[in-house]
């Protein structure tokens, strides 16, 4: 065999796949309609049903536009649910728009302290690398989500309406990844010339002011204080006057964001189950809790966002919802597309492998609002609550088969209550830090 592929292999390729009928008949689908709508299989669309026996009242379906903001979304989705309950409301909308400005300034804070943090490293290695990629994005983790929360607390939508760049964060993020990747040259130069950490960080202030500066142009002032007014389902009026957004958060609110860790399915050589992990320059607020998980068996895993969905509580929690995924219909099922047969050929990556190799991680976060349960109690499909808006699914809400569940979800979050005193000790233990690149240090 010739490492150089030649005419002569090449005229073999196309003969071999002209002689195939079945080859010019997925390809003339193909052509026409696309791969996945060419795959689409009837049957698994009709048996995944959007119909549940155990189900969490959710509200109306939020849509985060072209913003990488599900995590907080989703996160939002279940807090709201505690203001519904409290004051017997229909629906209520938290803003989306007052983390995300509070989160882009952390995280600049927090890329910079990075960039101090790593001055001896070279500039073309792995771990600066790194920090250069990305260093102003959307994403995040609950852990990061919960870090906001304790320190600004949270408003009512009309208290910090969406703004242009909310709703279509590219632009915002590509001017303040522009001044970051600066003010981390310059620093970076600052040190080669003997700076020290206190004239760095003074330095740092005055970038924070141009980032604070550009943001609240961007996205608004958020507010310090503010007035909430609802009506309740039977129509007694709702007012909270004049307060800042950790009393609302306090008052309205009142989850104990302590209570609820960060449970993992990681089922790789590299990250044995029943052990905590954290991942090393992963986060927003500096000073805050960092990203922890547990990783656990799917079994273990799965029980408890059941534990929780049967109590009425909904479940945060993390997916790549890329793969197999029908989005029209909102069906998120492994043999929703066949591809396989499309091609004539498999795809027999495992959970573990898919990890290991740069095909799957965490890239989107959802909520669990409901569980179908056989006649023996086994769990055949989730409901899901996503953030796409209602055009797709059923009126926004998707349905997950549990064999999907099984091999694409990768993180959930649950009150500490529902843990065995076993999986309890497992999550006291000292966490193992993970590299920075490690596909469970990804953003959903």
């Amino acid at each position: 065999m010739k490492e150089i592929l030649e005419n002569n292999t090449i005229d073999r390729l196309r003969r071999s796949f002209e002689e195939n009928p079945k080859h010019l008949v997925a390809q003339r689908a193909t052509v026409k309609n696309g791969i996945n709508d060419s795959s689409i299989d009837g049957e698994t669309l009709r048996s995944v049903r959007h119909c549940f026996s155990n189900e969490v009242y959710a509200g109306t379906i939020t849509n985060q536009k072209q913003s990488g903001r599900c995590w907080m979304f989703a996160a939002l989705n279940v807090l709201r649910l505690e203001i519904m309950k409290r004051y017997n409301i229909a629906n209520v909308e938290l803003s989306q728009n007052y983390p995300l400005f509070w989160d882009k300034l952390e995280k600049a804070n927090y890329f910079l302290e990075s960039i101090m943090d790593t001055v001896s490293e070279p500039l073309d290695g792995r771990l600066v690398a790194h920090l250069l990629s990305a260093p102003m994005q959307d994403g995040g983790q609950w852990d990061m989500f919960a870090n906001l929360v304790r320190k600004y607390g949270v408003v009512p939508k009309d208290a910090m309406p969406e703004s242009a760049a909310s709703s279509a964060t590219r632009e915002m993020d590509r001017y303040l990844t522009l001044k970051l990747r600066e003010y981390a040259m310059l620093l970076r130069t600052d040190a080669a010339a003997g700076a020290k950490t206190e004239t760095l960080r003074k330095r740092k202030d005055d970038m924070l002011k141009t980032i604070y500066d550009m943001l609240c142009i961007s996205l608004g002032t958020p507010p310090e204080r503010f007035d909430w007014e609802a009506r309740a389902k039977d129509d007694t009026f709702v007012r909270v006057e004049d307060v800042t957004p950790l009393e609302f958060y306090e008052k309205c609110v009142g989850l104990n964001l302590d209570d609820y860790v960060s449970i993992i399915n990681a089922p790789t050589a590299d990250k044995p189950f029943h052990r905590t992990y954290t991942v090393s320059y992963l986060g927003n607020v500096k000073g805050g809790s960092p990203v922890t998980y547990l990783n656990l068996p799917i079994e273990e895993f799965k029980e408890l966002a059941l534990s929780q969905l049967k109590e009425g509580e909904a479940v945060w929690f993390g997916c790549d919802v890329g793969q197999w995924h029908e989005k029209k219909s909102g069906v998120m099922d492994t043999d929703v597309l066949k591809v396989d047969e499309l091609f004539s050929t498999t795809f027999p990556l495992t959970k573990a492998e898919r990890l290991d190799y740069g095909e799957s991680c965490m890239t989107h976060a959802m909520v669990f609002t409901g569980v179908n349960l056989d006649e023996f109690g086994v769990p055949d499909r989730w409901k899901v609550e996503n953030s796409w808006g209602t055009e797709n699914g059923n009126e926004g809400f998707y349905v997950m088969s549990d064999r999907w569940f099984d091999e694409y979800v990768y993180q959930i979050v649950v009150n500490k209550k529902y843990l065995s005193v076993k999986q309890l000790e497992e999550l006291a233990l000292v966490p193992t830090i993970l590299a920075p690149w490690d596909p469970m240090g990804s953003l959903a």
